[in-house]
């Protein structure tokens, strides 16, 4: 593995973070405090590449590769994870799986708009009752005799749900077969029989609009069925194993904020006469923090650059995702606890960060996911 970032790389690096400190930081309170979705910052990060990072040119990405994407979500994290949840989406939840299992036409026809940032998408698995064990799913998909899909069913947590004009869908084609009865759909919201539910009034990660969403008899052509029937589980799958990385990079950028911030806080705020960095106690919470920093970020890169080889990375991303969600709930609160008082004002983004961080041990696979996924792939067993 080579610590060195190539040219490419660096550029859409420094792209992510102008875009971040320019347009989103100084947006990002009043998106949190409003909950209204961000289009057009949105819309500027697709135009810059940034919507379809690891997308093909020929399908309007910037034809980069995971260490790329990688760099640039924690950038943007960093000054605002909500965003970066929306870029994540697009990127590695809907852009990846089209591009594994789709034909050229669905590539060219779902995956353009998207990766331009002229279009939002959204992944649809999760429901009311069905979050980790996703073959417990009720939505359903009836095939019709000229191959089409009668789709109906509700779906649960959608981020960009109540933007999205193109969603990937899990639905139960034949409940018999749990698992393997399980097909991708890919859903223009703009067609009959799609309806847009309640949003919900979320903890942090407040710009990232969430909803439900419903199908009463929408009919899904033979032409928008994403892999092949019964495929469905394992697209999901592996379309999560990418979007572990996302959200890793999502809680680095998190990670890193609330330690820069601390870092300039203790240096400037006196107690007993001298900076409060000079205290032992203090110390050693900037100490662990930096540790579990680094150890996030390099657990990271490795995952993005063994799947950047083609080799499967399934248990690198868990880690890397593990390690860095937990690792960000731990640095949001220490740094909250650092600035007191402030830390819990506010007037202070210290207390968005730790509202932010929590969700990371959630979605995409909670912590507890990720521990199963890492020791049955380390011992075999099931």
């Amino acid at each position: 593995m080579d610590f060195g970032f190539s040219e490419e790389q660096l550029m859409i690096q420094d792209a992510a973070r102008r875009i971040a400190q320019e347009k989103i930081a100084p947006s990002a309170e009043h998106f949190d405090r409003v909950g209204e979705f961000p289009l057009e910052n949105i819309r500027l990060l697709g135009e810059n590449g940034l919507m379809g990072i690891e997308v093909p040119v020929e399908y309007g990405g910037a034809g980069m590769d995971p260490i790329a994407y990688v760099l640039a979500i924690i950038e943007i994290a960093a000054a605002d994870a909500a965003h970066s949840t929306i870029m994540s989406v697009n990127n590695s939840l809907f852009c990846n799986g089209i591009l594994k299992f789709g034909t050229e036409a669905q590539k060219q026809k779902y995956v353009r708009e998207i990766a331009e940032g002229k279009e939002i998408a959204a992944f649809a698995l999760t429901e009311p009752q069905s979050g980790s064990d996703a073959t417990a799913m009720r939505c359903r998909a009836q095939k019709q005799a000229d191959g089409s899909y009668v789709i109906n069913g509700k779906k649960s947590w959608i981020t960009s749900g109540t933007v999205a004009k193109y969603i990937v869908l899990f639905a139960m084609s034949d409940p018999e077969k749990g698992a393997r009865g399980v097909t991708a759909f890919l859903i223009d919201t703009t067609q009959p029989g799609f309806h847009r539910g309640k949003s919900e009034p979320k903890l942090g990660i407040r710009a990232s609009a969430t909803c439900e969403i419903e199908f009463t008899d929408y009919v899904v052509p033979v032409d928008a069925v994403l892999g092949a029937e019964g495929q469905g589980f394992k697209i999901a799958m592996g379309v999560l194993d990418a979007g572990r990385i996302g959200i890793a990079a999502q809680a680095i950028g998190l990670s890193r904020a609330a330690y820069e911030a601390s870092i300039a806080y203790v240096k400037e705020r006196k107690a007993f006469g001298a900076p409060i960095g000079t205290f032992q106690m203090i110390q050693a919470k900037i100490a662990d923090m930096k540790c579990k920093l680094d150890a996030a970020t390099l657990l990271t890169l490795r995952a993005a650059w063994v799947k950047s080889q083609d080799k499967p990375f399934a248990t690198e991303a868990s880690i890397a995702k593990l390690t860095a969600s937990e690792s960000a709930m731990w640095i949001t609160h220490q740094a909250v606890q650092i600035h007191g008082g402030m830390g819990y004002s506010k007037e202070m983004p210290l207390e968005r960060y730790f509202r932010d961080a929590k969700i990371t041990e959630i979605y995409e696979g909670t912590s507890e996911i990720q521990r199963l996924v890492i020791a049955r792939n380390e011992t075999g067993l099931r």
